[in-house]
């Protein structure tokens, strides 16, 4: 087996539908949009329209298709997370005391537009996923509270079970620092991880809350109690033995990012079989997180870790 020395994190590389749809809408064809948005899973439908919701100049665009077919539901999923997207641009990532008013009006309002758009698709459809997994984006920077995430959260289950997008969505949402507490976010994960059929990425799930607690915690006194608490390893590797170590781990959507978080988590405990594993599957793909925020740290990181994993000094 090679194993290369770069490290590649466009995630076009493993998922090529990517660029295929941002040229369609580069384009303002909408119809070779619909096509490819009606082939593909519901997780990657979802997953798509959140990526493009990012491009710009789209507005305009999309709510033009929807003034001439209001039932539209990928267009209005994709308007959706595109008004989020313009929203927390107003917004930004500062600290929540250094946002002026002006800014949080102007995310307040481009949510609220978003929200409308979004309401609007689930009448003429109560079983979009990509939908529903806008609207818990939209209840998170609303402040909706747990009981209406939860809520909007069911009846997209209801629709598409184990749709790893908007579980993906909602367990954000269960971080302490949105509604949730970190034992609400561990049961959740691990719960929905192993309800998920035997070799799909959903393992994600877990090891992402792993990490998020691990990345916030207060000294290195925490991250080692989490590092050793037995109950936190237990549910990882069995989850990890039900989705990434399984023999017939699947490359759904999620993939890269389930082996990747895994491989980072291996690599922490001192697990190198099952690090060069992880390694092995991904080749040289790779997710930024939760090696570093910084994609030149994370490759840097990567590549030590990759080193390591196949027999080199670390």
């Amino acid at each position: 087996m090679s194993h290369p020395s770069d490290v590649v994190f466009d995630p076009a590389a493993a998922y090529p539908d990517i660029p295929v749809l941002t040229a369609a809408l580069a384009r303002r064809d909408w119809s070779a949009c619909r096509a490819l948005l009606d082939s593909v899973s519901p997780a990657d439908r979802t997953s798509l329209i959140r990526t493009a919701g990012d491009e710009k100049d789209l507005e305009g665009f999309l709510r033009e298709v929807l003034r001439k077919d209001p039932r539209d539901g990928a267009a209005s999923a994709l308007l959706g997370f595109h008004l989020i997207y313009l929203g927390w641009e107003i917004r930004t990532a500062a600290w929540a005391k250094d946002v002026t008013p002006e800014q949080w009006a102007g995310f307040r309002d481009h949510l609220c537009q978003a929200e409308q758009a979004l309401i609007d698709a689930s009448a003429y459809d109560r079983s979009d996923a990509a939908v529903w997994t806008a609207r818990l984006l939209a209840a998170r920077g609303l402040s909706l509270g747990s009981a209406e995430s939860r809520r909007r959260y069911d009846r997209l289950s209801a629709a598409v079970p184990h749709h790893l997008p908007g579980q993906m969505e909602l367990a954000w949402g269960l971080e302490p620092k949105w509604f949730g507490s970190w034992e609400e976010l561990h049961e959740f994960a691990r719960d929905s991880a192993l309800a998920a059929p035997p070799g799909s990425p959903h393992g994600l799930l877990l090891a992402e809350a792993f990490f998020a607690r691990y990345t916030t915690a207060d000294n290195d006194a925490e991250r080692g109690s989490l590092l050793h608490d037995q109950r936190m390893r237990n549910d990882l590797y069995r989850v990890a033995e039900h989705s990434v170590l399984h023999p017939e781990f699947r490359r759904d959507y999620g993939w890269v990012r389930a082996a990747n978080t895994f491989a980072a988590y291996f690599a922490l405990v001192q697990d190198q079989p099952n690090t060069a594993r992880m390694f092995g599957v991904l080749g040289n793909l790779a997710v930024a997180d939760p090696w570093s925020h910084q994609e030149a740290d994370a490759a840097v990181r990567i590549r030590q870790a990759r080193t390591w994993a196949f027999g080199g000094a670390r």
